[in-house]
């Protein structure tokens, strides 16, 4: 087994062909058939299934690809550190959250200090962003609960209450607050199940027999806003997300609390990597800095 035969096998499963790989290292395609075809002979295995013009990962390469994602990633961290020297002007920083809105009192300053890193921001649920994390597609997640896994290192952002939401204009916008008894009598506009808001407010709910059922299920926040404006249903969001919508009216939840915990993520394993550690650090800071302003 060479390191070259790996790289090629690499990349072929990360771009999704051998044309592609061969672009992205500056070779030739039969050269890098050549070097997974050597591969796959010298240990007896199948790496990818090659149907007309797809290729695909099969079952064995996928766990050889988790080991190259470690082995090329610790790669690119040896090189960071032996070019720490040099200033982090260049580079991609990969976000997935699960809202933006989280996002927006570090991008700035970070952009400040670091004006040639190029970040790419991506949205989904907690499940999402995890699943692209451990894929190693994303760098940085953001989410709306406190891992308890080891795996992540971890900076907590904030802690504010889920509240619902309507369009101005309706009715139910005139109370001061409601109650998730009266919240589950509503026309509910709610996010596609692996949404941590969702899925906290429905265990509390329960703990007490309350059971929410959806009038309309969304993918997405933006998606839940849009049809809440439009004046289909009742909304649920977390307090730090609402934003400024003056199509929108927030009404918040008595008779618990429901609190969500909003943090950013990195894998402990990648956490060393010149930019990842300097966003986390950057986070970390302005997140102390805030939280004793609001605490003077």
């Amino acid at each position: 087994m060479r390191y070259v035969q790996l790289r090629a096998f690499h990349y072929v499963a990360v771009h999704g062909g051998f044309s592609r790989a061969a672009d992205a290292l500056c070779l030739t395609q039969p050269a890098i058939s050549d070097q997974v075809r050597k591969l796959e002979e010298e240990y007896d295995v199948l790496l990818f299934n090659r149907r007309k013009k797809q290729v695909t990962v099969t079952a064995f390469g996928k766990k050889l690809l988790e080991l190259t994602h470690r082995m090329f990633d610790i790669e690119h961290q040896a090189h960071e550190l032996l070019s720490e020297s040099r200033a982090l002007g260049s580079g991609i920083l990969r976000i997935m959250a699960d809202s933006a809105q989280h996002l927006h009192p570090i991008l700035g300053p970070f952009r400040l200090k670091y004006p040639g890193v190029f970040i790419s921001v991506g949205t989904g649920n907690t499940r999402e962003i995890v699943d692209k994390l451990f894929s190693y597609e994303a760098d940085v997640g953001v989410l709306g609960e406190i891992p308890t896994a080891r795996d992540f290192n971890i900076v907590k952002l904030s802690s504010t209450p889920i509240i619902a939401f309507a369009a101005r204009g309706n009715e139910i916008t005139k109370l001061k607050s409601i109650s998730l008894e009266d919240l589950a009598k509503q026309s509910l506009v709610l996010r596609e199940r692996g949404s941590k808001t969702r899925q906290k407010l429905e265990e509390i709910a329960a703990a007490t027999g309350i059971t929410f059922e959806p009038s309309i299920e969304a993918e997405g926040r933006e998606a839940i806003r849009e049809i809440v404006a439009s004046g289909a249903g009742i909304g649920i969001v977390s307090e730090a997300e609402f934003g400024h919508d003056g199509r929108l009216a927030k009404i918040p939840i008595t008779g618990c609390e429901p609190h969500m915990d909003e943090a950013l993520i990195c894998l402990r394993e990648r956490s060393k990597g010149k930019l990842i550690s300097a966003f986390m650090k950057m986070a970390g800071e302005l997140t102390e800095a805030r939280l004793l302003q609001e605490s003077a």
